[in-house]
């Protein structure tokens, strides 16, 4: 029982530095704030509609909208009958 015990003084032991050190951490390193920017083609902005730049070709599918519209509500709540 001894060992055991040993061994469970030296786990807490060595958690208890790992804290500490990253407690140190959070209290003495501060972020140094930099800009960063981030190129973003215009075709990925606009979508189809924009003219096709260099060698690739303009895309022939316009690719799927990740904002879907909401469905169109019916029923006596909407105050619409339905068809």
């Amino acid at each position: 029982m001894p060992t055991l015990i040993r061994l469970v003084i030296t786990l807490l032991f060595l958690a208890g530095l790992v804290y500490a050190a990253m407690f140190m951490l959070v209290a003495l390193v501060e972020p140094t704030p930099k800009e960063v920017t981030i190129r973003i083609p215009a075709r990925e902005l606009l979508g189809e509609s924009a003219p096709a730049t260099g060698n690739q070709p303009a895309p022939l599918v316009e690719p799927p909208s990740l904002v879907q519209p909401p469905p169109a509500a019916t029923g006596p709540a909407a105050g619409i009958a339905p068809e």
